[in-house]
């Protein structure tokens, strides 16, 4: 019988020369982390080491003696000089083998997928640890080997992304529940707008001091979004879920005309609930933010109920063409204005005959505008039925791609904040 505790811990490895050059982006840790903590397993840190021998070994080594488990990504290939594979038989004192079973899931994975030929070329990723329990990887070559010592677990992960998610929701998440009854951990997020971090701290100080020693809070700023993440821990999910209800309903009449959520975090699924709710539609005319409006819109399963498309004006007669900003607006006041973007949100709100439109019109940078405005510099307008707003915003801190990421989420934020107060 598993052994009850009320907290297990981890430590993640990733391992790769190319994440600690700046290459490629590790994903995987954040992935690995969120699953973790939705079966009540914290994390305790992450170490991103190179492929060299001694170095895995030795942060095998700290880990081990931090956690109740430890999965390492990264660092499994066909060559026949696997670093990572070396050094973990050395770490756990065993040999490496020859596995029939890995060999023979490995010919029929190239066989579906008509590359048998390189069968021979992968013939190493069969080669495991002798003590090691194998999850076979039905999404690549490299298996997960699963390691036990003196009762705490380690998993050697391969480093592909679309690999290692299916290895661990579908099989070392299923493993650790059934060796471990882990305590329930439950999250809450409380979205608030229009009130700075300093400020909404000390607002709710008392009741953030009278929270439950099984509740957690942290503070997560998102663009001028705060996100308030109540964490619970406990052995019912059901007692977790109210005592987290009760505690929101005590922040609410503190902070409530700045509340736009209290269940989810994104904030174009808080829109995508809003929208439904209300039977609205909605359509985006994009300029500076270049679809990133579009995308993120789209990105929430669904979206096709109430988003009816968006379109990306770049080049000034566009916004002439498509969207009949009339060019003496342009000549009067420039293209990133005030004026175009209203006059933007209203040719789309026409063109695709919605009840909502948003429109963007600025400055991404490197370089200066076309109109010599300065990099940085944008407007946006939100449509809603006949009523608009517009905002401007100057960022020239912001790097290119930041920016419009910045741009597009706050977009949205002041969307749904329009439509709470309606």
């Amino acid at each position: 019988m598993p052994k009850f505790v009320l907290m297990k811990t981890a430590v993640l490895i990733t391992i790769g020369d190319e994440i600690l050059s700046g290459n490629t982006v590790d994903t995987n840790s954040n992935f690995i982390a969120t699953q973790l903590k939705e079966i009540g397993v914290k994390v305790l840190r992450m170490f991103t080491i190179p492929d060299e021998e001694s170095t895995i070994i030795t942060t095998l080594g700290r880990a081990f003696e931090m956690a109740d488990m430890v999965i390492t990504t990264g660092g499994l290939g066909p060559t026949k000089d696997d670093i990572t594979k070396k050094a973990y038989a050395e770490f756990f004192e065993d040999e490496l083998v020859f596995s029939e079973k890995v060999y023979d899931h490995l010919r029929v994975y190239l066989e579906k997928r008509n590359r048998l030929w390189i069968l021979e070329h992968n013939k190493e990723q069969a080669v495991v640890l002798s003590k090691a329990e194998i999850f076979l990887n039905y999404f690549g070559t490299a298996p997960c080997m699963v390691l036990e010592k003196n009762g705490q677990y380690c998993f050697s992960l391969p480093g592909v992304p679309y690999e290692v998610k299916p290895l661990v929701k579908d099989q070392i998440v299923p493993f650790l529940k059934e060796k471990w009854v882990l305590d329930h951990l439950v999250t809450r997020i409380v979205s608030v707008v229009d009130f700075p971090e300093s400020v909404l701290s000390d607002t709710i100080e008392g009741w953030e001091l009278a929270l439950p020693k099984h509740i957690s809070l942290s503070y997560l700023p998102v663009g001028n979004r705060v996100k308030l993440r109540l964490t619970a821990s406990g052995n019912s999910q059901e007692t977790l879920d109210q005592d987290l209800e009760i505690e929101i309903q005590k922040l609410i009449p503190m902070i409530g005309g700045h509340i736009i959520a209290t269940h989810e975090d994104k904030i174009e699924k808080i829109l995508a609930e809003l929208l439904i709710e209300r039977k609205l539609t909605l359509s985006v005319s994009e300029s500076c933010t270049g679809g990133q409006l579009s995308h993120l819109i789209t990105s929430i399963a669904g979206s096709s109920h109430y988003f009816c498309g968006g379109i990306v004006t770049y080049a000034t007669e566009k916004k002439i063409d498509v969207l009949k900003v009339d060019p003496k607006t342009i000549e009067k006041f420039t293209v990133v204005s005030e004026e175009v973007a209203s006059e933007m949100a209203k040719g789309c709100q026409e063109l695709f005959k919605t009840d909502i439109s948003v429109s963007t019109t600025g400055v991404a940078g490197p370089g200066k505008g076309e109109d010599g405005k300065d990099i940085g510099t944008v407007f946006y307008t939100i449509r809603i039925g006949e009523e608009e707003t517009t905002y401007k915003l100057f960022l020239p801190h912001l790097e290119r791609i930041d920016f419009m990421n910045f741009v597009s989420q706050k977009v949205l934020q002041d969307t749904v904040s329009l439509l709470i107060k309606k």
